[in-house]
């Protein structure tokens, strides 16, 4: 294996040990530097020139990756990327630039200068906003990689009660972030729904609302021809079945939450005053 392709499978930085356990003794490390396919960020730690970027500066200062900019290290699902780094130097120096977390109290990775699973979901539900906080641990929750209940247990106390209600949001499962996000928002908006329920004709739906109204959200894969054409067909068969439907894209769901709610809203009220009612 040649250290450019060693790099990448570590993240793109390294620190000399690790090196020379791979077979790359300092003499070829010192070629490599020479010839520009490393370089060393710190004394015993090297890197890609383009790929070494927030681990390499987590390695630069002793710290250690984490909350939404460990997200994608985790597979983690996220709405923003993060604008600054989150570090956790484990001293009281703050890394200039950077947005600093506290100390670690759990396993971090096995051999990436990233915090744990637990302290980067920990960090990410004192740090970020609600939303952002939820869909990190729904996808981890979900994925088995840690549960809900572990969490509680480690926010007790008042100071970690706005920490601790975001877990409330976490449902059993979710397709896709945008299913999250809607949920939180039609529960916050007082609705009664159902989730993944199966309509004969129709087959299995994201939500239905107050037993009357189907919604669905439809992601990047929806907007494709074979796609299309099922979901039309299956919008036909929720009216054909008694029931309305409203779809509702990435944008509607992250950027216009407020107008999808209102939506929502006005068709269930149009139902109440008999506006649907066969005439």
């Amino acid at each position: 294996m040649d250290i450019e392709a060693f790099l990448r499978r570590r993240g793109g930085v390294a620190r000399t040990a690790a090196l020379h356990r791979a077979g790359f003794p300092r003499t070829r490390v010192d070629k490599f530097l020479a010839a520009g396919l490393i370089v060393r960020f710190r004394r015993g730690v090297y890197g890609l020139p383009v790929e070494g970027g927030v681990l390499g500066l987590a390695l630069q200062h002793n710290a250690l990756v984490t909350c939404l900019s460990a997200a994608p290290i985790y597979q983690l699902w996220t709405m923003e990327k993060a604008g600054v780094v989150h570090l956790s130097p484990g001293h009281r120096k703050t890394v200039p630039g950077t947005l600093t977390h506290g100390r670690i109290r759990h396993p971090v990775h096995p051999w990436l200068p990233v915090a744990g699973l637990a302290d980067v979901l920990i960090h990410a539900l004192h740090c970020l906003p609600e939303l952002e906080g939820l869909l990190m641990v729904q996808c981890a929750a979900q994925r088995g990689d840690v549960t809900v209940d572990f969490l509680r247990r480690k926010l007790p106390g008042n100071r970690n009660a706005r920490a601790r209600s975001v877990l409330d949001h976490v449902i059993p499962r979710a397709d896709s972030l945008l299913e999250v996000l809607a949920n939180y928002h039609f529960h916050r908006a007082g609705l009664h729904v159902r989730r993944h329920v199966e309509l004969p004709g129709v087959g299995e739906v994201d939500f239905l609302i107050e037993d009357f109204l189907v919604v669905e959200t439809d992601g990047a894969s929806h907007l494709e021809a074979k796609q299309v054409k099922k979901d039309r067909a299956r919008n036909n068969a929720t009216v054909v079945g008694g029931r309305l439907c409203l779809r509702f894209g990435y944008a509607d769901v992250v950027h216009h939450p407020g107008v999808m709610v209102d939506q929502v809203l006005a068709v269930l009220e149009q139902s109440r005053r008999g506006s649907f009612s066969a005439r």
